[in-house]
C-alpha cells in the first residue's frame, strides 16, 4: 500500500491559452492535515476538480488511494471514499438542511450518526430552512456536516472556513485536528487564511503559477528557514555575494535582513566576519515563508 493518498505527477491541465498546471508534483502523506496553498489563479481549485474527476487532465497522471482519477472505473470507488467541500459552497436549492442531510445519508453505507447529531448541535443548523435562505457561512457549515458524517477515508476542503466568524471557523478547525487524530483521516485543504493551515497542518504544499515550488513537513520547513538580521556599523561594508541558502536580501540603512533556507551557521559566520556587524537569527513564520515565494515567482 503507497505512503500517499494523493499523489501527482508531472500533471497539466490548459484553459483554451492559459496554462492552469505546469508540471505539477504533489504528494500527501496519508493520514496528514496537507495545507495547500497559492495564490489566487495559482492552480489550486484546478488541482482539486482534477483530483475529483470533474476535470480531464491534458497530461500527467493522478492518483487517489493509489488508482487513477482519471479511469472511470476506479473514479467512482475514488469517490465514495472522499468527503468533499466545494469553493462555492452550492448546494441542491429546492432543498431544506433536513432534506438534503436525509437525501445524502443513504448513498454512503459508513455514515456517522453520532457526527451528524454533534455537528447539527455544534454548528447550529436550522433543519426546516432551505438552501437559498442560508448564510455563505451556514452553507460553509452543512457542507462540513455532509463531508465528514459520510466516514470519509479522505477529506478534501476548499476553503472550509469561507463565510464563517472566527467563533465557528475555531469549532471547525478543532473538529477537524480531534477527526484527524481519532480516525486516521487524511485532509487536504486549500485556504487563503495562512494562520488556519499554520495552526493545524502538519504538512503543506505552496503553488503558484501550476507549479508545485515549497513542500514537505510543515516543521521540516520551518525548522529549515531563518531570518538573519545583521546590523552594520558602516552601511558601505557588506558582502557582494551571500553564501548559497540566501533567498532574499533587504537592506534599509544599516539593516540587512536576509532570509536563509539553508546552510544558516555559514551565512551568519560570513555576516559576523563583517567588521562591526551585529548579527541575530531568528526563527520565520509560514506567512514569511509563503510571500517570499510568490512574490519571487
Amino acid at each position: 500500500m503507497t505512503d500517499f493518498v494523493i499523489e501527482t505527477s508531472q500533471l497539466c491541465k490548459s484553459y483554451k491559452d492559459k496554462q492552469a498546471l505546469r508540471g505539477l508534483d504533489l504528494r500527501v502523506p496519508a493520514g496528514s492535515i496537507f495545507g495547500f496553498l497559492g495564490r489566487n489563479g495559482a492552480g489550486k481549485t484546478t488541482t482539486i476538480k482534477t483530483l475529483m474527476g470533474l476535470l480531464r487532465a491534458d497530461s500527467g497522471s493522478a492518483l487517489v488511494f493509489g488508482s487513477p482519477v482519471a479511469d472511470a472505473d476506479h473514479s467512482v470507488e475514488i469517490r465514495r471514499r472522499i468527503g468533499f467541500v466545494t469553493e462555492d459552497k452550492e448546494l441542491y436549492p429546492y432543498m431544506t438542511v433536513e432534506e438534503i442531510i436525509r437525501f445524502t445519508r443513504p448513498l454512503f453505507p459508513k455514515w456517522r450518526h453520532d457526527l451528524e447529531r454533534r455537528y447539527l448541535e455544534i454548528f447550529e443548523l436550522p433543519l426546516k430552512s432551505k438552501i437559498p435562505d442560508l448564510s455563505k457561512g451556514m452553507r460553509s457549515k452543512l457542507m462540513l456536516l455532509l463531508a465528514i458524517s459520510r466516514g470519509a477515508d479522505l477529506l478534501i476542503l476548499d476553503e472550509p472556513t469561507d463565510g464563517l466568524d472566527p467563533a465557528a471557523i475555531e469549532d471547525v478547525l478543532r473538529e477537524l485536528v480531534t477527526i484527524a487524530a481519532t480516525s486516521g483521516t487524511t485532509m487536504f485543504f486549500s485556504s487563503h487564511h495562512l494562520a488556519e493551515v499554520d495552526l493545524i497542518a502538519d504538512h503543506i504544499g505552496i503553488i503558484d503559477r501550476g507549479r508545485m515550488i515549497v513542500s514537505g513537513s510543515l516543521d521540516d520547513i520551518k525548522s529549515r528557514y531563518r531570518r538573519i538580521r545583521v546590523v552594520l556599523e558602516n552601511p558601505d561594508e557588506l558582502a557582494l555575494r551571500w553564501e548559497d541558502g540566501v533567498e532574499s536580501v533587504y537592506q534599509e540603512g544599516r539593516v540587512v535582513s536576509l532570509l536563509a533556507s539553508q546552510n544558516v551557521d555559514g551565512i551568519v559566520e560570513q555576516a559576523q566576519s563583517i567588521p562591526g556587524a551585529v548579527v541575530e537569527r531568528h526563527p520565520v513564520t509560514l506567512k514569511e515563508i509563503f510571500l517570499e515565494h510568490v512574490r519571487s515567482n
